[in-house]
């Protein structure tokens, strides 16, 4: 059970740190153009897409984490 917890966690870990990573490069491709001040850009919803999809991926991996410790007592 605890192995199959491990990997279920290594993989939220690697879900968390792609969607950290494609979020950021949405914000660095956002620096670099001139929005028109009406409204949310693509680049911005995809920010924010990528941002809760971050929180989701996080909130389940300390869901694993706290049932592997509730295990291993």
């Amino acid at each position: 059970m605890i192995y199959l917890l491990a990997i279920v966690l290594a993989g939220l870990m690697i879900m968390v740190l792609i969607s950290l990573l494609r979020g950021l490069n949405a914000f660095r491709e956002s620096m670099h153009d001139d929005p028109d001040g009406v409204g949310a850009t693509e680049l911005q919803l995809k920010q924010n897409r990528m941002m809760w999809a971050r929180i989701k991926y996080q909130a389940l991996a300390v869901v694993v984490v706290m049932i592997m410790l509730a295990v291993a007592r």
